[in-house]
């Protein structure tokens, strides 16, 4: 919620019919999340299993501070001169590449073992969100602030990103030094990341 692809979504829907918008969100994503899914999957044959839900743990908490910072959106949208389909597919695919959405699929076929479920799952994700961006956008702004909702998304992340880390480490790292300082370079984190969102609003 709130990141460029959204954005991009929202864009293109003042520009080409809703329905294309859509189906070439779905089309991009679904190509797009099944990269990333294979991607996911070659990784857990290659790399022992616990180093790798540690790692995608701390991603997540990574994605959480990344959706506080928020995207913004260049010129994607006028990137491309196809026909309106292609136009808006072509744009969705490459700004998914590298984007947090593809890492954190990435990071979920790790976590959970499967390509097609994760690949089905964050696939109807982002069509939903894209979805809300299109057709409700303009109303869940006048009721529901953005940063509310881009506060829940990344607590949704970094809670995820805890709970990986809790359960992959080694218990006895959990002292209270440990937790301490985690928490206090958290919360340091966030309000660096909240800043830097104040300053990027403030420009825009």
């Amino acid at each position: 919620m709130g990141d460029k692809t959204q954005l991009l979504a929202m864009a293109f829907a003042a520009k080409y019919r809703w329905q294309t918008v859509l189906w070439a969100v779905f089309a991009a994503t679904a190509v797009n999340h099944l990269m990333a899914a294979a991607a996911g999957n070659y990784l857990a044959s290659v790399v022992p299993m616990v180093y790798i839900k540690t790692a995608a743990a701390v991603s997540f908490i990574i994605f959480g501070l990344w959706t506080i910072r928020g995207d913004t959106l260049g010129d994607e949208d006028k990137r491309f001169n196809f026909s309106p389909f292609w136009t808006v597919a072509v744009a969705f695919f490459i700004a998914e590449m590298g984007d947090k959405t593809q890492l954190a699929t990435v990071s979920l076929v790790v976590e959970y073992n499967s390509v097609v479920r994760v690949w089905m799952g964050t696939t109807i994700g982002m069509v939903i969100s894209n979805a809300i961006g299109i057709i409700a956008g303009n109303v869940m702004g006048k009721h529901i602030p953005e940063r509310a909702i881009k506060w829940f998304s990344a607590v949704v992340f970094i809670a995820f990103g805890v709970y990986g880390l809790y359960d992959n480490l080694p218990k006895d790292i959990w002292s209270p030094f440990v937790i301490t300082g985690g928490i206090l370079l958290l919360f340091s984190s966030l309000y660096m990341m909240a800043r830097v969102s104040e300053k990027r609003e403030m420009k825009g």
